[in-house]
């Protein structure tokens, strides 16, 4: 991969060469497609990623008409299918050392990523690994269990993941894993309960919770001392620009050098640009202190009973009650009101807690943003980017 440090492949190769610092997932599953990752290195071609089949990774098309190495990989689809997002290996690499910087992450550490290699929170955080030096265990083709297992024996000391992925971690098991020293959590939000539980998990971590999507790459990030609610203040080289919409809320505009170039093939209605600036069509807004708050994606706002409703808003305190599991809201047409919103939540029915949801979404967010009702499933149905499928949600929600 042009642009890597050069000595990247002889490096890894010899840091990994005992088997008891590399994991590839059970039985090995995934190591053909971290071979082929690194022949896509050593011959300096695209790479390209996908989430079919656990994630596999391929060289793909050409760099662009400057001779700048590309990557693709994709979107979570979480908003939509997945998309084939195109972007300059330089735009990832300017965030590896950032993060090299401000976290002290280098040849001594040992990256631990749980999710597929098609998805990009998973190939960012393999990818830096190898940037960085660092040893790589890619588990994401294991079991909670046996994923804690390998954390704890290998002393695994840098975890990529999202909040449902450590979530499916805490509820298997609760010894700490005390060698973790940075958790960098995307994909969503860990929520209060979440939080606590990662941190009684990880006692010695830094629990690092960022914004930002496959477009966008880090947005902002957060740390202990952020605000409740907020997802923290612009990542280092981020400028933020915040168009107004309605009230207090403003739709978000990102300027920096991690911005993906574009999509290869469909993309998505949701996302701009305007000159230097990109937007994904999230809504938020920002305090004094330059703390961000999310409200949600223009296209998951509805309307009930002529009130706009942010979906995302609803997750976020359901989040709060969820002690680490799954949920999400989606919405169905109502004949009299427009729409009601169905919450979902991973696991077994709990009437309680349901009423407890439905409480605080009333107090929290008003009368139309309570979910109608709440429905409990086991297992909640998932992408492989380790979020919740509100396409098949939404079916689910249609048959009821």
């Amino acid at each position: 991969m042009a642009g890597l440090l050069p000595d990247i492949r002889d490096r890894w190769f010899r840091r990994s060469g005992d088997s008891a610092i590399l994991s590839c997932g059970a039985h090995g599953q995934n190591r053909p497609t971290v071979a082929a990752l690194l022949e896509c290195i050593d011959q300096r071609l695209p790479i390209h990623a996908s989430q079919g089949g656990g994630g596999g990774i391929s060289a793909a098309g050409f760099p662009d008409a400057d001779g700048r190495p590309l990557l693709y990989c994709q979107s979570s689809g979480s908003t939509g299918g997945a998309r084939t997002i195109r972007r300059s290996q330089a735009s990832w690499i300017a965030s590896f050392e950032v993060n090299h910087a401000r976290y002290g992450i280098g040849t001594t550490d040992r990256y631990a990523v749980l999710g597929s290699l098609g998805h990009s929170l998973s190939l960012y955080g393999i990818v830096e690994a190898l940037h960085l030096g660092a040893d790589l265990l890619a588990l994401g083709g294991d079991l909670p269990r046996a994923q804690l297992a390998t954390l704890r024996e290998t002393r695994a000391s840098v975890l990529y993941a999202t909040p449902s992925q450590l979530g499916l971690l805490q509820r298997a098991g609760t010894e700490p894993l005390p060698d973790i020293r940075h958790v960098f959590c995307g994909g969503g939000a860990l929520g209060g309960d979440g939080r606590a539980a990662a941190a009684a998990l990880f006692p010695n971590a830094g629990i690092y919770e960022f914004y930002g999507a496959s477009e966008t790459s880090f947005v902002t990030i957060s740390d202990s001392d952020t605000p409740s609610g907020s997802v923290g203040r612009a990542y280092p080289g981020v400028t933020l620009k915040l168009q107004p919409v309605a009230g207090n809320d403003a739709e978000i505009w990102v300027n920096s050098p991690y911005l993906f170039d574009g999509y290869e093939g469909e993309g998505s209605g949701d996302t701009r640009r305007d000159g230097d600036f990109l937007t994904v069509g999230e809504i938020g807004w920002l305090d004094e202190q330059g703390n961000l708050f999310l409200r949600g994606r223009r296209s998951r706002m509805v309307t009930v009973a002529d009130v706009n409703v942010f979906l995302e808003d609803i997750e976020r305190v359901m989040t709060g009650d969820c002690a680490g599991r799954a949920c999400a809201a989606i919405a169905v047409p109502d004949a009299l009101r427009g729409h009601a919103v169905i919450g979902f939540v991973e696991g077994a029915a709990d009437k309680a807690l349901a009423e407890k949801m439905k409480f605080r979404c009333r107090t929290s967010l008003g009368p139309f943003a309570a979910p109608r009702r709440i429905g409990f499933l086991d297992p909640m149905p998932m992408l492989p980017s380790g979020k919740p499928d509100l396409a098949a949600l939404q079916r689910i929600a249609g048959a009821g």
